[in-house]
């Protein structure tokens, strides 16, 4: 079966599965807690962003929505580490999910740097 060029991206493929690990974790965590909803788009955002990036032509166009993606994952490592402070969920998931996310902004970085070799992000 064919695929579009951004699902052969590991990185795409790795936040992918992020956004179901995700998904499994907010099943078991209220969602009147700021940090749910903000977790569900942010993990949901990084997927969407590289899928985007990776179909513009020119490095610059490529590079802004990769650094959204890098962005939005952060932003899910700080909102595992405000769900260990509020008493949701165990350091060990959350570190569990910061592992993938260190993975995941990684790779993101390896992109943004082979598209824009001036860049030192």
């Amino acid at each position: 079966m064919p695929k579009f060029d951004h699902e052969k991206l590991n990185v795409y493929q790795e936040s992918v599965t992020f956004v179901a690990w995700t998904d499994d974790l907010l099943g078991s965590i209220p969602k009147s807690i700021a940090a749910h909803n903000q977790l569900d788009r942010a993990s949901t955002s990084v997927p969407l962003n590289i899928a985007e990036g990776n179909g513009k032509y020119t490095p610059p166009d490529r590079c802004k929505f990769f650094d959204i993606a890098r962005g939005s994952a952060l932003g899910c490592a700080a909102c595992l580490d405000v769900l260990v402070a509020k008493k949701r969920i165990e350091k060990s998931k959350a570190d569990e999910g910061k592992a993938s996310l260190l993975e995941i902004v990684s790779m993101l970085v390896g992109l943004i740097r082979s598209n824009s070799p001036v860049r030192d992000v």
